[in-house]
């Protein structure tokens, strides 16, 4: 893996703003919501809650890549405009998944960053259309990615033009079953010695369980992610989509206040 635009030898580390978001620098970035982008109404008083929180971003899926065909599959646009509106309204610029090269012009239009979800790193194609436009993008790890795969990915995205991108790190798929996924913070730590490119952790999929999002979360920063990405509702046992793992607004005020505090880390 020489020769690489993310390598560390290759110039100082990137700094990727999404509006006046800053992502690589000295803050810690939140970016959190729920995993499904529900209706107005129910995002509007969770966008305010986040923003009175502190939380930098608002996160929420509109197109849903689910194992079951069965399952929820998101508001696609539609969704996007809410998250678009709520934008408007606190001011918390906004990262959803965009699954298709087809909707990558439309979509673009309503969010602040670009998500490629797990089950998309390997789509080269969709990799090679966002590469070509000018937005910030979060490249989640597929779930049985190397790392190396991994930063190739981003590869792709980048020689196209675009260098605003962003790591997740998001758990592998092991033979724990305990956990949804197993949460990889050594990949963190290498991506902070040998390459320039940002990164942040998502403790939700990576664990699965919302009683290890706090201590994951701490344990993410200690090992010099730039971030979280964590799954947020205001009634967390009602979330349209994996509830199980999503936190409470006041678990998430818990956790900005020890990172405010700069506890266990």
């Amino acid at each position: 893996m020489e020769n690489l635009l993310v390598d560390i030898k290759n110039g100082e580390r990137i700094k990727v703003r999404v509006k006046d978001i800053e992502i690589g620098g000295s803050e810690k970035i939140i970016m959190s919501g729920p995993c499904a982008v529900e209706d107005y109404d129910t995002m509007i008083k969770i966008g305010k809650t986040l923003k009175d929180l502190g939380v930098h971003m608002l996160r929420g899926g509109a197109f849903k890549p689910r194992t079951s065909p069965y399952s929820f599959q998101g508001l696609k646009f539609e969704g996007m405009k809410i998250l678009n509106e709520v934008s408007k309204v606190t001011g918390l610029p906004v990262v959803s998944e965009i699954m298709d090269t087809r909707d990558v012009e439309e979509g673009i239009k309503y969010i602040d960053m670009i998500q490629i979800g797990s089950r998309n790193m390997y789509n080269y194609s969709l990799l090679k259309e966002v590469g070509k436009t000018n937005k910030p993008v979060l490249l989640k790890r597929g779930m049985s990615a190397t790392l190396a795969e991994w930063i190739y990915a981003a590869e792709y995205i980048m020689a196209e033009g675009n260098m605003n991108v962003v790591l997740c790190e998001r758990g592998i798929r092991t033979f724990e079953s305990y956990t949804r996924n197993t949460l990889d913070l050594n990949s963190v730590a290498v991506i902070r010695q040998k390459y320039r490119i940002p990164i942040i952790v998502d403790p939700s999929h990576g664990t699965g369980l919302r009683e290890l999002v706090l201590p994951m979360s701490m344990a993410s920063l200690a090992v010099g992610a730039d971030g979280l990405m964590i799954e947020s509702h205001i009634h967390p046992d009602n979330s349209v989509s994996d509830s199980r793992e999503t936190i409470s607004m006041e678990t998430l005020k818990n956790i900005i206040s020890k990172i405010n505090n700069k506890e266990l880390l």
